[in-house]
């Protein structure tokens, strides 16, 4: 008697399940309410170019891919990805614009405004010291006075921050047994001043004595049916690059969740993607080796071999 070989997938839809039936009903900040479970884990295989591509319902991986790269640009204006098409960040300022002026303007006429009007994205479209800000320009203290007879020295901050991306890619080079390849977008300081704090926000890397590069992903919170596979598309991108980028090979994707949520609203779109079987084995592939991290563009990736079901739509609860 066969048995059925596991798809990648499984483990994903597997949890879909645990949250539905045994999740926490719990309200939440946004006041849709969720279903919840705490500590969850899922491990993906990243050798040879695989990819944790949903297949039950189309990820849109180059929108995904276009966010990884504006994080990794340092920007925090949402001008970038509406040019891009990319609204994924959109419904934030545009709450936020709803609330200060009252005008009730949609979508559409919001990143229109964005992107032909560079005051007013200035104004409305910037997030504040969001993900990319913290990646590459993470605040640094220097003094301006000799301490005093109390001991006390004036500081100001360093318009130059620490780029934890290119401290990063240095350590994985040249200390590759270290426990330190970490970077974090958790700057407690400044978490009241973003539009939202980070949700995957501490990424830890780890190099095998064969040269196998993996990376553990910690995420604070995370919307199961519509954050989560633009998530583990973007972890497995970014290992993909930081090992081009260091002479290593892609091996493992651990994803760890803390409150792992469905989303009230969402369960006629869990059910939808539930009653689908999981298909394919898709492949991520760099087209170039660029001189840095931060030189790739999107017409750097293809994904190959993606044949997924058809997409699934869900509001996002802001």
């Amino acid at each position: 008697m066969s048995s059925k070989t596991p798809h990648y997938e499984d483990q994903y839809l597997d949890l879909m399940r645990r949250i539905r039936d045994h999740g926490d009903e719990r309200l939440d900040r946004t006041g849709v309410g969720t279903r919840s479970l705490f500590g969850e884990q899922l491990r993906f295989d990243l050798r040879d170019g695989r990819v944790p591509l949903l297949t039950t319902k189309r990820v849109f991986w180059k929108a995904a891919a276009r966010e990884m790269l504006w994080f990794l640009s340092g920007q925090s204006n949402i001008r970038p990805l509406v040019e891009q098409n990319v609204h994924i960040w959109t419904d934030w300022p545009l709450d936020h614009y709803r609330r200060m002026t009252g005008e009730n303007i949609d979508r559409d006429g919001f990143e229109a405004r964005i992107r032909d009007d560079e005051d007013f994205a200035v104004r409305w479209g910037d997030l504040g010291p969001v993900y990319g800000v913290q990646w590459r320009n993470w605040p640094r203290y220097v003094p301006v006075s000799q301490p005093d007879e109390s001991g006390c020295a004036l500081y100001q901050r360093d318009p130059q921050g620490i780029d934890q991306m290119a401290a990063l890619v240095e350590s994985l080079r040249n200390d590759p047994a270290s426990r330190r390849h970490i970077f974090t977008g958790w700057n407690v300081a400044e978490l009241d001043g973003m539009a939202l704090p980070p949700c995957h926000m501490t990424y830890q890397f780890h190099v095998s004595g064969a040269g196998e590069l993996s990376c553990l992903l910690f995420q604070r919170s995370c919307d199961v049916l519509l954050g989560l596979p633009f998530n583990l598309f973007g972890a497995a991108m970014l290992t993909a690059m930081l090992a081009q980028q260091t002479g290593l090979t892609p091996q493992e994707l651990i994803w760890s969740g803390g409150d792992v949520h469905l989303y009230r609203n969402h369960m006629d779109a869990v059910e939808e993607q539930l009653s689908r079987t999981p298909h394919g084995d898709p492949r991520l592939e760099l087209f170039r080796k660029p001189d840095t991290l931060f030189d790739y563009d999107i017409g750097d990736f293809i994904v190959r071999d993606y044949a997924p079901q058809d997409h699934i739509r869900a509001p996002v609860a802001v």
